[in-house]
């Protein structure tokens, strides 16, 4: 007889996980990258030549580089936040965790409680709204545009919030390459959002791990390169530009914040043998490597973009994302796409539906978000056509003949 642990759980712990029968054979959700890029023979060749060297130094924790994270790591991160963003921080303004969400864990141990209000762009990442509100944190949401977060609209925001005697315990984005939308946050947007935060003295939480993957290859300076107010945190990520199993993120911040998320993060230190890998691998090739990467990405968002216009037709509305690995979608008001993602489960697509994915269900309930990293040209093809298929099914859009005509006027079959 199985013993009943159900009346040893604490109230309000999280519903049970349900056992994991393997993915669907069309998988457009979750951070994944394209299994083609991740740079394998480098990544051995780097683990090889590390051990050789300094493997001993596995016998202790930290490595004898301390609580912060492999040194040699936090040094190329240093050289590259400066080269690529902008940002001048030195290695032991860096913390090294364990994924992006360990992060977005210790800023908000270090900085919420329950009740407090903290300010988020309206389409945002679902582990950063789920996380707030189990927290029974109050998530103000501000549309975006093509440019990001609209700072008139934050403006407001934090006046009323003034006006109401709520101070606001930080403003988070994700100005570069934002998730869900793709969008990047302009120069002068990023200044009057420095300007605001210092204005109502409101912290920012910048969230970056998707900058290296701007199509261009050009990305504006991080917003803590531009404040003046020493007022920025600051995370990234490997997850996105080597590989997101690694499970190796970052933290640049203030030590006056810094100290208390170092004082939180009890695990004795993320993964060092990934640590050592990644520093060895990247300090000679990752200025080779993420071209590759964005190159690859950017082929397989033109398959997606190319099937979607094919079977969708104007039913489908989305822009061109300006790097990453996602695309959001909008499809017409009836189509609810929470009954959608079960349907299209049941036929072996997965989605992610709009509401999870926004502060605003109303606003999102016909959008979806679509990974295009990880499945082949071929699969992105074959889910798509099944996907638009079962939307047909089951709320009478896309029509077929209007898909047709679309196809035959731009001669795309």
């Amino acid at each position: 007889m199985a013993f009943d642990f159900s009346p040893l759980f604490p109230a309000g712990t999280p519903a049970p996980a349900v056992r994991w029968t393997g993915a669907p054979k069309y998988n457009f959700t979750g951070g994944n990258n394209d299994p083609d890029a991740v740079p394998l023979q480098g990544l051995m060749q780097a683990a090889q030549t590390v051990l050789e060297r300094e493997g001993r130094t596995l016998a202790t924790y930290g490595l004898k580089s301390g609580p912060q994270g492999y040194k040699p790591l936090r040094d190329f991160l240093a050289t590259k936040l400066k080269r690529d963003a902008g940002m001048t921080c030195a290695a032991d303004d860096i913390l090294i965790v364990s994924g992006s969400l360990q992060a977005l864990d210790l800023v908000n141990a270090a900085l919420l409680t329950r009740g407090d209000t903290v300010i988020v762009e309206q389409d945002n990442y679902q582990g950063t709204l789920t996380r707030l509100q189990k927290l029974g944190v109050n998530a103000v949401g501000i549309p975006l545009d093509q440019s990001g977060m609209r700072v008139d609209v934050l403006e407001a925001a934090l006046a009323q919030l003034k006006a109401r005697g709520i101070k606001p315990k930080y403003i988070y984005t994700i100005p570069t390459v934002q998730n869900p939308t793709g969008t990047i946050m302009g120069e002068a947007r990023r200044i009057k959002l420095c300007e605001l935060a210092d204005q109502y003295g409101v912290p920012i939480f910048e969230d970056d791990c998707y900058a290296d993957l701007v199509w261009s290859g050009d990305r504006p300076r991080a917003i803590h390169a531009i404040s003046k107010s020493d007022n920025v945190i600051h995370i990234g990520s490997f997850s996105k530009s080597i590989a997101p199993a690694l499970r190796v993120g970052f933290i640049a911040a203030p030590w006056g914040v810094m100290s208390r998320m170092l004082a939180l993060k009890t695990d004795a230190g993320s993964g060092s043998l990934e640590q050592m890998v990644l520093a060895e691998y990247c300090a000679p090739h990752f200025a080779d490597h993420v071209p590759a990467l964005r190159t690859s990405l950017r082929k397989k968002l033109e398959t997606l973009m190319e099937t979607l216009n094919e079977q969708f037709g104007t039913a489908a509305e989305f822009d061109d994302p300006k790097g990453g690995i996602f695309l959001w979608v909008k499809l017409p008001d009836n189509v609810d796409t929470l009954k959608l993602y079960q349907s299209a489960l049941a036929a072996g697509v997965a989605i992610n539906p709009g509401p999870e994915w926004s502060t605003d269900k109303a606003h999102s309930i016909s959008r979806m978000r679509l990974c295009f990293a990880s499945p082949s040209h071929d699969e992105i093809r074959e889910g798509i056509a099944i996907l638009a298929e079962v939307c047909r099914k089951e709320f009478g859009v896309p029509e077929r003949s209007a898909n047709i005509e679309r196809m035959d006027e731009h001669g795309e079959r």
